[in-house]
């Protein structure tokens, strides 16, 4: 099943790199005006343009690039004059942490809210967390980040709002895991430090994310407790919880995990803002840079970074989703 997963994944690839070829061609703006100063001659344009491949035809661009990203080489940030490879590879490390981070604030706010909405049952506890979950489900990430800005950075400045690691703090992880090399290595204050700054801003992508795994996974909870396995438990003598985390959890974490593997995708792609907000070094503030400066070369690799992300998350939960339901294993 993984390897025709992954064979169906090379069309998508192929489809990802047509659409972002073509609309960065046809979009207005000059990338080699832009980085070129007022006193170059033409001469100077033109030798940049063939150094960078633009002096050839779309056709012969495409394949050039083809050829580049099937050999890992996606050429030379036009406004960096760095290798792009190299950049993504500096880049996406506190991007992937982030996002882990917040996935793990997702997951961990979800299911405790859908357990606790399921326990209490018809109370009050079940009513203001079916609210919460509303409230918090119709407000996008940034809006959460800036909320977070204003009210714990500034006028209560109890989280810092920008950047990694504190001012008199110097780490540099081989790696590009700032988290995990830095627990690894025993510098627990820089990965406390590192681990302080990254809280809102995880947190920012988390909530919405937590809100719709509570959601759906109160809804799947609801229908598997109705199933006569579970009647059977209860007979048997099982208390409440024991019915619940033994019984019901795992038969119900399908549809979430599925939920939780689909938004994902777009919660990586959330970090895109948030890293902005907060000054955070990652590959989704690349992105943006890279955008402003025109730079062709350095989005295709970025796109193509998070091409390949969200086909082997598809492919994670596809795997747990069968390990959790036998079922879709025939």
């Amino acid at each position: 099943m993984a390897l025709r997963r992954l064979l169906w994944a090379l069309p998508t690839l192929f489809g990802v790199l047509v659409v972002v070829f073509v609309l960065l061609r046809v979009a207005p703006g000059d990338p080699i005006s832009m980085m070129v100063g007022p006193g170059a001659t033409p001469a100077d344009i033109q030798a940049l343009r063939a150094l960078y491949g633009f002096d050839r035809s779309l056709p012969a661009q495409f394949f050039i690039y083809l050829g580049q990203a099937a050999s890992g080489h996606f050429g030379q940030s036009i406004s960096l004059k760095r290798d792009v490879l190299e950049l993504v590879a500096a880049h996406l490390p506190l991007t992937l942490e982030l996002s882990l981070l917040a996935l793990l604030m997702a997951a961990l706010i979800g299911t405790a809210a859908a357990l606790a909405a399921v326990t209490w049952r018809g109370s009050w506890v079940e009513r203001g967390i079916d609210v919460a979950t509303g409230f918090v489900t119709a407000i996008p990430d940034f809006l959460w980040g800036l909320a977070g800005i204003l009210f714990l950075g500034v006028l209560l400045p109890v989280l810092p709002v920008f950047g990694l690691l504190d001012a008199d703090l110097r780490f540099e992880p081989a790696s590009g895991f700032m988290l995990t090399e830095s627990l690894l290595r025993g510098q627990f204050e820089v990965f406390g430090s590192a681990l302080y700054h990254l809280v809102w801003p995880a947190l920012s992508l988390a909530l919405p994310l937590a809100a719709m795994i509570a959601r759906v996974l109160k809804a799947s909870l609801l229908e598997v407790l109705a199933q006569d396995y579970i009647l059977v438990a209860r007979v048997k003598g099982f208390s409440p919880w024991q019915v619940l985390w033994r019984e019901a959890l795992r038969n119900a974490l399908g549809p979430a995990l599925t939920l939780t593997g689909v938004q994902f995708t777009f919660l990586i792609g959330g970090t895109v803002l948030i890293e902005r907000l907060f000054g955070l070094p990652g590959l989704g503030n690349m992105a943006i840079d890279a955008v402003i400066n025109r730079d062709l070369p350095l989005i295709q690799g970025i796109v193509l970074t998070f091409a390949v992300l969200f086909i082997l998350v598809n492919l994670v939960v596809d795997l747990l989703n069968t390990w959790l339901n036998p079922k879709l294993r025939a």
